[in-house]
């Protein structure tokens, strides 16, 4: 009897801090960042088929290729990994809920999804760390991704620390309809070699995050900025929308807004929503530590 089809949640990924330290001699920036992981997110199905076959739907499905899309990679190299007698032709189905290049980690969280997906198909049961491994080779986000729990990362993004006390946060995340190139981002960047990141507070609260975080930084924001202005006006509005706390996220152009409970930041969305009815804006909350 065939496996019964499922589906799971590639939660976005939010870096609500993100220092950059320096830089390797291949080129790779050494980060460190505070990251969490929402409710909201892409979404795949997984069920067993005939053939392989692979689909996006979803409102920004049709921003991505179906070509060479981490899914696909992630994949391929299981099957490499296990071989192919172990896994067996499998249909999967992306829903894109997310927008594509909006510093949210939507690919490599798809990628990590399809890891965990595929082993639960599959019947792999593979280790956690053979699964890092996995998606180390995938990208340096998917680690990350794989974890999906309140964590500070640093090196390339491979090395990473869980927190067990960070909160859960109520959060609007805006996008103001623009993809931004990483590698433009970097390429601005004016300064390589900036302070580290700080110890995060234990058992904090909206309010100690809050101001935990008016300490930090995210320093590819600035560079971002330079090529989307329009980053600057999504910030503005999270703040006019009483925001404690906002910043864009990874290299953008997706801004964050924390507040202080799901009704706060329902209100918060909704405004925005009706002044910048083209802007992606959602209202969501975060995962905290595992129990």
């Amino acid at each position: 009897m065939p496996p019964v089809p499922f589906s799971l949640c590639a939660p976005a990924k939010i870096n609500l801090a993100l220092h950059v330290t320096g830089r390797r001699a291949d080129g790779y920036h050494l980060l460190e960042t505070l990251a969490v992981f929402c409710e909201l997110g892409d979404r795949l199905e997984f069920r067993a088929a005939r053939k392989d076959a692979f689909a996006i739907t979803g409102r920004f499905g049709a921003g991505l290729s179906d070509d060479d899309n981490l899914v696909l990679r992630a994949r391929d190299r299981l099957r490499q990994k296990t071989g192919a007698a172990r896994c067996p032709p499998v249909s999967i189905l992306l829903e894109k809920n997310l927008p594509v290049a909006s510093g949210m980690g939507g690919g490599s969280s798809d990628a990590a999804a399809t890891l965990r997906g595929l082993s639960r198909l599959w019947d792999l049961h593979l280790s956690n760390p053979a699964l890092t491994e996995l998606g180390a080779a995938l990208g340096a986000d998917v680690p990350m991704c794989l974890a999906a729990h309140p964590l500070v990362a640093w090196g390339i993004g491979e090395k990473l620390a869980p927190l067990e006390d960070w909160p859960a946060l109520d959060m609007v995340l805006v996008n103001p309809a623009m993809a931004v190139s990483t590698p433009d981002v970097f390429r601005r960047l004016e300064s390589r070699e900036n302070p580290p990141l700080g110890v995060p507070p234990r058992q904090a609260d909206y309010r100690a995050a809050c101001f935990w975080l008016a300490g930090t930084r995210n320093d590819l924001e600035a560079p971002a900025r330079s090529i989307v202005p329009e980053i600057g006006q999504a910030l503005d509005a999270l703040r006019e929308a009483g925001a404690g706390f906002a910043r864009m996220t990874g290299s953008g152009a997706t801004c964050f807004g924390l507040f202080s409970g799901p009704r706060a930041a329902g209100q918060a969305a909704a405004g925005i929503r009706d002044r910048h009815p083209d802007w992606f804006v959602e209202p969501t909350r975060t995962m905290g530590a595992p129990a």
